[in-house]
C-alpha cells in the first residue's frame, strides 16, 4: 500500500518538474535586424538592507533629453518598479568600445555635495540598479571555484548570476562608484532564407561594472574614449564632503548564442539549488503520507470500534455508563460564541483558499512567468476580489445553520473585517515608505483604485454570494441539540488550547518550511520565484496535512467530553501560523542584514499580514475538515 503511494508521488513529481520547464510567454518575441536600436531602460534601484525601492532617476545619473515612463500594470506599482527610458545608445550586434554618456569630455559631470552624500549613502546601503533591454533584466557574473578536488578545480568554474549590478563599493571609509559599464549582449540569430536580411533576437543582458577615475578615462571631442589597462587604474572616488566630478561611460559587447528565444529565463532562474527542492519535497511527501496513513488507520479503527460498541443494541445500559465522544452528541451542534465573526473569518478563508488555489495552478502552467512583471500580483489582487462570491457563499450558509439571522450584517463584516485589517496595516506602512521618498510607496491614486475595487467589486459580490448562502439549506446536523447545556468535565493540561496550538502546528510547517525559505528570499532578497509545481505540491500536502491534524483534535477534544469545538479547531488548525512567525523572526536575525528602523517596521508588518493570511487559510481548511468529520461520525451512531 505505501510503496503503490510512493510510486504514485515520484510519477506526480516527475511530472510537477516537466511542468517547472515549460514555458509560456508573457511577451512575443521582437526580432531585430543588424543595426536597429535595442532599448535600454531603468526598472528600479534596491536593496536588502533596507527593504526600500527608489527609481533610477532619484540619483544624478544621466538623463536622455526627454524622460518617459512605461505605463504600468497594478503588480509593478505595488512591488516599486518605474520602469523608464535611459540615455545608452545600443544598437543590434553593434560593438561600442567605449563611448561617454553624457556631457562632454571637456566638462564632465559635476556632483553637488547633496548628490555626493546621497551617492555615497545608497553605495553604503547596498543598493542595487536594475536595468532592462528587450524585457530582460541585466545580471551580473559571478564566478567562483566549487569545493571540488583540486584537478578539477583548475578547470572548473561555478558561474552564478547576480540580479541589477552593485552602484558602488566601500574600501575602508572610501565609497567608490561604478559610472563605467560594459554590456554584454548575447543574440541569437534566426533560421531565415537565404535572400533575406538575418534577425536577431536578444537572449541575455549582463553587465560588468567598474569604477575608474575621470583622469584615466581618455576621452576625445566625439565623446569616444579608452579604457584604462586594468592593473594600472584608480577607481572613481566619491567624497560626500565635496563636489565630485566624474564621466559616466559605457561599452557594449555583442556575442552570439545557442540559447533559444524561448529558454533566455533559464540563467536567471537557475540562481538556486533545485537538489533541496527535490530532497526537501521527497521528505515531506513520505514523511506526510507516512503520518496520514498512520493517523488514518488509527482514527478510523478506533472510530469503528467505538461505533460498534454505541450501536450494540444488548448492551444500552453499559454504554450509558461509559464515556466518549457520544455522549456530548446532544450538545456538539450547540452554535458557538460570536457566530457572525467565526462565519466572516471563515468567508475570508474561503476566499484566500481560491485565490491561492487558482494562482499556483496558473502559475504551475507557466502562465505567470517573471518575463510577464508584476502578472502574479494583479491576478492575485483581482482574483481574491472576484472570489468574494464564493466567500460570501460560505459564510452565509454557514452563519444560517449557527442560528444567525442578521444577514445583511454578516455580509458586510465578511466583506470588511479581513481586506480592512490588510488596508489599514499597508496604509500605516505606506505613511512610512512616502516619508522615505520611496518608489515602493503605492500611490495615492493607486489606492483609491484598490478602495474602488474593494467597495465596488468584492462588497458586491460578497452580498451576492452571501445572500444565496443564508437562503440555501442550512447544513445538515444529524442530531438534534438539547435545551439545556451540558456540564464540561474539567480538563487536563494537555487540552490547553496554547498546547493544542503547538502539537498541530508541527506537522504542516515541518511539511513546507524549506519552501518557505526559498519564498521568503523571493520576498526580501530581490530573488525571482519561479517554483510554481513545487509550490503546487507543498500546497496539497499542508491541506491534507491539516485536515488529519484538525481531525485528530477534534477527535480527542470530543472523547474529553469538551463539545466548544468551532472556535477552538479554527484556532488550533491554524497552528502552523505560529511557527511561521517564529521562523520569520529567525530569519530576519540569521539571514537579513537590516539595522534601521523603517526596514525592520516593513518586515514585521507585512510578516504579520502574512502569518495572518496564513492563520486564516489554514484554519479554515482545519475547520471544514473538522466539520465534515463530527457530521460523518454522528451520523453513523444511532442516537436513542
Amino acid at each position: 500500500f505505501l510503496q503503490e503511494r510512493l510510486r504514485c508521488v515520484l510519477g506526480l513529481l516527475l511530472l510537477l518538474h516537466s511542468t517547472d520547464s515549460f514555458y509560456v510567454p508573457g511577451v512575443a518575441p521582437i526580432n531585430f535586424h543588424r543595426n536597429d536600436p535595442v532599448e535600454i531602460k531603468a526598472v528600479k534601484l534596491t536593496s536588502s538592507r533596507t527593504q526600500l525601492p527608489y527609481e533610477y532617476y532619484s540619483l544624478p545619473f544621466c538623463q536622455p533629453s526627454k524622460i518617459t515612463y512605461k505605463a504600468e500594470n497594478l503588480g509593478e506599482v505595488l512591488r516599486g518598479d518605474r520602469i523608464v527610458n535611459t540615455p545608452f545608445q545600443v544598437s543590434m550586434n553593434v560593438e561600442k568600445k567605449c563611448e561617454v554618456l553624457c556631457n562632454f569630455p571637456n566638462k564632465p559631470v559635476t556632483l553637488t555635495v547633496e548628490q555626493s552624500k546621497l551617492i555615497a549613502e545608497r553605495i553604503r546601503e547596498d543598493y542595487y540598479v536594475h536595468l532592462i533591454a528587450d524585457n530582460l533584466p541585466v545580471a551580473t557574473r559571478l564566478e567562483f571555484y566549487s569545493n571540488r578536488e583540486e584537478e578539477e578545480k583548475k578547470k572548473e568554474k561555478d558561474v552564478q548570476f547576480e540580479h541589477g549590478y552593485r552602484l558602488g563599493f566601500m574600501d575602508g571609509n572610501k565609497f567608490y562608484l561604478h559610472n563605467h559599464l560594459s554590456f554584454i549582449l548575447y543574440y541569437h540569430r534566426e533560421d531565415v532564407e537565404e535572400s533575406q536580411e538575418h534577425t536577431y533576437r536578444v537572449v541575455r543582458f549582463e553587465v560588468i561594472p567598474q569604477s575608474i577615475k575621470l583622469e584615466d578615462l581618455k576621452a576625445d571631442e566625439k565623446s569616444m574614449c579608452t579604457l584604462p589597462e586594468a592593473t594600472g587604474s584608480a577607481p572613481q572616488e566619491i567624497d560626500p564632503t565635496k563636489e565630485n566630478q566624474l564621466l559616466f561611460t559605457y561599452s557594449v559587447h555583442w556575442e552570439e548564442s545557442d540559447i533559444k528565444w524561448a529558454s533566455r529565463w533559464d540563467t536567471y532562474l537557475t540562481m538556486s539549488d533545485v537538489q533541496i527542492h527535490w530532497f526537501s519535497i521527497i521528505n515531506s511527501v513520505v514523511v506526510v503520507f507516512f503520518l496520514s496513513g498512520i493517523l488514518s488507520m488509527i482514527i478510523i479503527r478506533t472510530l469503528r470500534k467505538d461505533i460498534a460498541n454505541y450501536n450494540k443494541e444488548d448492551d444500552i445500559e453499559d454504554t450509558m455508563e461509559e464515556s466518549g465522544w457520544k455522549l456530548v452528541h446532544g450538545d456538539v451542534f450547540r452554535p458557538p460564541q460570536y457566530p457572525m465573526i467565526l462565519s466572516s473569518l471563515l468567508g475570508s478563508g474561503i476566499q484566500l483558499f481560491c485565490m491561492i488555489l487558482i494562482v499556483i495552478f496558473v502559475a504551475m502552467l507557466g502562465m505567470l512567468s517573471p518575463s510577464s512583471r508584476g502578472a502574479l500580483m494583479t491576478t492575485a489582487c483581482f482574483l481574491f476580489m472576484f472570489m468574494g462570491v464564493f466567500g460570501g457563499f460560505f459564510a452565509g450558509r454557514l452563519y444560517r445553520t449557527l442560528k444567525g439571522h442578521r444577514w445583511k450584517k454578516g455580509a458586510f463584516c465578511t466583506a470588511t473585517l479581513y481586506p480592512g485589517v490588510v488596508f489599514g496595516i499597508c496604509f500605516v506602512l505606506n505613511c512610512f515608505i512616502w516619508g522615505k521618498h520611496s518608489s515602493g510607496a503605492v500611490p495615492f491614486p493607486t489606492m483609491v483604485a484598490l478602495l474602488c475595487m474593494w467597495f465596488g467589486i468584492s462588497l458586491p459580490l460578497v452580498y451576492l454570494g452571501y445572500y444565496f448562502g443564508f437562503r440555501k439549506q442550512p447544513y445538515d446536523n444529524p442530531v438534534r441539540t438539547n435545551q439545556i447545556p451540558r456540564q464540561i468535565p474539567e480538563q487536563r493540561w494537555y487540552m490547553n488550547k496554547f498546547v493544542g496550538i503547538l502539537m498541530a502546528g508541527i506537522l504542516p510547517f515541518g511539511a513546507m518550511f524549506i519552501e518557505l525559505f526559498f519564498i521568503f528570499s523571493a520576498i526580501w532578497e530581490n530573488q525571482f520565484y519561479y517554483l510554481f509545481g513545487f509550490l503546487f505540491l507543498v500546497f496539497i500536502i499542508l491541506v491534507v496535512s491539516c485536515s488529519q491534524i484538525s481531525i485528530v483534535m477534534v477527535y480527542f477534544q470530543l472523547c474529553a467530553e469538551d463539545y466548544r469545538w468551532w472556535w477552538r479547531t479554527f484556532l488550533v488548525s491554524g497552528g502552523s501560523a505560529f511557527y511561521v512567525l517564529i521562523y520569520a523572526v529567525f530569519y530576519f536575525v540569521n539571514k537579513l542584514d537590516i539595522v534601521e528602523f523603517i526596514p525592520s517596521l516593513l518586515y514585521f508588518g507585512y510578516t504579520a499580514l502574512m502569518v495572518l493570511s496564513f492563520w486564516l487559510l489554514t484554519g479554515t481548511i482545519g475547520f471544514y475538515a473538522a466539520y465534515m468529520f463530527v457530521r460523518k461520525i454522528y451520523a453513523a451512531v444511532k442516537i436513542d
